[in-house]
C-alpha cells in the first residue's frame, strides 16, 4: 500500500486557473489527463517523484457527475469552494479491501488525449463522501509505464512530504485496516473546522511549499 495520488477539486470554469496556480507554486507542469466518462469528471495531472501524482479534477455538465459517487464527491467539494478532495492509496490486490468493505470495487477508465486508455478499479469513495478525512483505494489495470505518474515526464524535483488531515483518526484506521504508514510521506493531524485533507506540504527544488 502506497500513496498513489492526491485529488484537488474545483469547478470546470476554475480548472485552468487552479492548474496554473498549483503548477506555478510547485514549479511543475500539469498535463491534460482526459475525461472519466463513467464518473462525469475530467482531470489534469502533475506527475511527481515516487510514483505518485496530483490531479486537479472537475465535474462535467453530465448526468454521470450527479449519479456516480466520485462525480458527486467532486461536484460537492467544488460547490463548497473547492480544495483538496481526498488522498488515494494504491494496492497491488484489491480483493482484501473489497472483503473489508463488503462490496466490489468500481471499474473506471479514461482515454488520454494521446489515445491511450487507462483502466483501474477503485473502492472507498462512498466512505470519503461521508468522512472526507478517509482515503479511498485504487488498483491500476495497466503497466507502470502507463500510470499517470509517468505521463508527460515525472517532475523528479517535486515530492509529497506531508499530508495534513483533520477529523477522526479512528475512522482512518478503520478504513485503512491499520494505522497509516507511508514510506516517504508523513501523515499528521491538525485542528480544522472541516474534516478532510487540510493541506499538503511538498518538497520542491525551491524548498518546502504548503498548499491548502
Amino acid at each position: 500500500m502506497r500513496l498513489d495520488h492526491l485529488s484537488y477539486a474545483c469547478t470546470t470554469s476554475e480548472i485552468a486557473d487552479v492548474v496554473q496556480r498549483i503548477g506555478s507554486d510547485l514549479g511543475g507542469t500539469f498535463v491534460d489527463g482526459g475525461r472519466h466518462p463513467s464518473f462525469g469528471t475530467r482531470n489534469f495531472i502533475l506527475p511527481l517523484a515516487g510514483g505518485c501524482y496530483v490531479e486537479v479534477v472537475s465535474a462535467l455538465d453530465h448526468p454521470a457527475a450527479l449519479k456516480a459517487p466520485f462525480g458527486q464527491a467532486v461536484h460537492r467539494r467544488a460547490e463548497h469552494g473547492g480544495g483538496w478532495l481526498s488522498w488515494v492509496l494504491a494496492v497491488d490486490d484489491i480483493g482484501p479491501v473489497e472483503q473489508r468493505f463488503g462490496r466490489e470495487a468500481t471499474r473506471g477508465k479514461r482515454i488520454r488525449p494521446d489515445g491511450v486508455e487507462l483502466c483501474w478499479q477503485q473502492i472507498g469513495i462512498l466512505n470519503t463522501l461521508d468522512r472526507p478525512e478517509v482515503p479511498f483505494f485504487v488498483h491500476w489495470d495497466c503497466p507502470d509505464t502507463e500510470h499517470p505518474s509517468a505521463t508527460g515526464g515525472t517532475q523528479a524535483s517535486i515530492a509529497v512530504d506531508t499530508i495534513e488531515l483533520s477529523g477522526d483518526h479512528t475512522s482512518v484506521v478503520e478504513v485503512v485496516g491499520s494505522d497509516v504508514g507511508l514510506d516517504d510521506t508523513k501523515v499528521t493531524w491538525v485542528e480544522d473546522d472541516e474534516p478532510g485533507v487540510s493541506a499538503v506540504v511538498f518538497r520542491t527544488a525551491n524548498g518546502s511549499v504548503r498548499i491548502d
